[in-house]
């Protein structure tokens, strides 16, 4: 695939506001200026100030409107902050895009109290404090749509490389599941994303640089398309999951990851050590 996907019309969200927690680079920093682009007035959330004042400025170079809002959604009072800057801004919250997360490789033997610790709470009970507080406006509002970025390791194959990103991604599908069935009734949905590996600078950065110089080839090799996904493409899907066509999917765990799930899963360690 060269030539990323435009499949939604320019101005689908205009009067719409989007929260997109990671938003100052990588995946959410593509979602974020994609929900610009279809009109969306842009949330961008992230613990660090200058990757979310780089997307804003993008944004609003494309004639998008943003707000940026240093958070670490680890800590629920900067979640409660973070929230009313955005409806203080702009009124209302109508889409959330949970993509921050974070993890690293290892063993499972390698993984320390702190390191387990740090991967659940960032990826699962951050997750749950953006949804426990802005799930209220979005209910009493009777309308809102909520994409939660996960990944492929948290289902039943189990995560090899990465046991506890892999356990608390499996605690947002089941977190995902559960809000549908309440939150339905409202005309708020609630989904789940599950990309495979994507191509982006944070992934050989953050997590090919600790394995082996050909791992990411051999990742390549295995999954059945030959080729990481972009992050084009999972922002596309993030805005079809809000988009009207969508209305009826809730529940619901997307997989886009070029058949991945269903090929080979390398270790890039010797398995005989745990």
């Amino acid at each position: 695939m060269t030539e990323p996907p435009d499949a939604l019309r320019p101005d689908l969200f205009v009067g719409r506001t989007a929260l997109v927690t990671g938003g100052g680079s990588g995946i959410g920093r593509v979602i974020a200026t994609r929900f610009g682009a279809l009109g969306a007035r842009v949330v961008v959330a992230g613990r660090r100030a200058e990757p979310l004042a780089e997307a804003r400025t993008e944004i609003e170079s494309r004639g998008g409107v943003c707000l940026a809002h240093p958070t670490d959604i680890r800590q629920v009072e900067q979640v409660e902050a973070l929230v009313a800057a955005a409806l203080e801004r702009f009124g209302r919250i109508d889409f959330v895009i949970n993509n921050a997360g974070g993890q690293f490789p290892a063993r499972p033997s390698a993984i320390s109290d702190r390191g387990w610790r740090a991967v659940v709470d960032l990826n699962l009970n951050g997750t749950w404090n953006v949804l426990s507080r802005v799930g209220p406006h979005l209910l009493a509002q009777r309308f809102g749509a909520v994409v939660n970025v996960i990944h492929v390791y948290a289902f039943d194959r189990g995560a090899i490389s990465f046991a506890h990103s892999g356990a608390a991604r499996a605690g947002v599908v089941n977190l995902t599941r559960t809000l549908a069935a309440y939150w339905a009734r409202h005309d708020v949905t609630i989904n789940a994303l599950a990309p495979g590996s994507i191509d982006t600078t944070a992934l050989r950065e953050k997590e090919y640089a600790h394995l082996t110089a050909e791992y990411e080839a051999q990742q390549k090799k295995d999954i059945p398309a030959h080729r990481l996904g972009m992050p084009e493409e999972v922002a596309e899907i993030c805005a079809f999951l809000c988009s009207p066509a969508a209305r009826y999917i809730n529940g619901a765990v997307i997989v886009a990851d070029g058949a991945q799930y269903l090929g080979t899963w390398s270790d890039p360690w010797d398995m005989e050590t745990p």
